[in-house]
């Protein structure tokens, strides 16, 4: 554990669904993710899949100028913090309950895949699915140390590395649950079915 100081900052409220890609799809003639003729992975309000890092970067560059304001992904730091929901020091977005104790399946018990975004309840600070669904995509270089050694305000993680990070639970894992504090990565031109993004912006 260490203390972090962030400058303020928006996120989003659910994960980008494949409703708001597809408009960035069209209007730029772009590659369509791989997943979406898969009914598992095809409604509208689900959470858009399938998108690498750099696709990710892509739709986050459309939108600022389709908005007029720089939009972005977050850093694994400012993404943690939105998580946590102002609980400081709690496991989950919720608190310390484990989510086998809680009444969500975290996936589509129908089709057994990613469930529509939104349909957990939220954080304390507004934000749902920040622990179940899909992982998202950070702006962050990933090193396994680099918090032993990071700035203590709005750290940006690394300047170089092999592998982006990304947090969150997956619809697919045994436990579909993250904690918080739990990292993940992956190299940035992977498309899974697990692996989506939220956008963020400085305010």
């Amino acid at each position: 554990m260490h203390r972090v100081w962030l400058g303020s900052y928006a996120i989003g409220k659910f994960p980008v669904t494949n409703k708001q890609y597809r408009l960035f799809v069209e209007d730029n003639a772009a590659p369509a993710p791989p997943f979406w003729s898969e009914h598992m992975f095809a409604d509208p309000e689900h959470p858009v899949v399938g998108v690498t890092w750099d696709g990710a970067i892509a739709y986050c560059r459309w939108l600022s100028e389709r908005e007029g304001r720089v939009i972005r992904l977050p850093t694994e730091t400012e993404w943690e913090r939105a998580a946590r929901g102002g609980l400081e020091g709690a496991l989950y977005p919720w608190g310390d309950e484990p989510p086998s104790e809680r009444p969500y399946a975290g996936f589509d018990k129908e089709t057994g895949g990613p469930q529509r975004v939104g349909s957990n309840e939220p954080n304390g600070f507004g934000l749902y699915d920040m622990s179940e669904g899909v992982h998202e995509w950070c702006s962050d270089y990933f090193d396994h140390d680099y918090y032993r050694h990071a700035p203590e305000r709005n750290p940006q993680g690394p300047v170089s590395g092999q592998r982006r990070a990304s947090r969150g639970g997956s619809w697919r894992h045994r436990v579909k649950f993250s904690r918080c504090a739990a990292r993940s990565s992956l190299p940035p031109g992977f498309k899974y079915a697990d692996y989506g993004f939220r956008v963020a912006l400085a305010t």
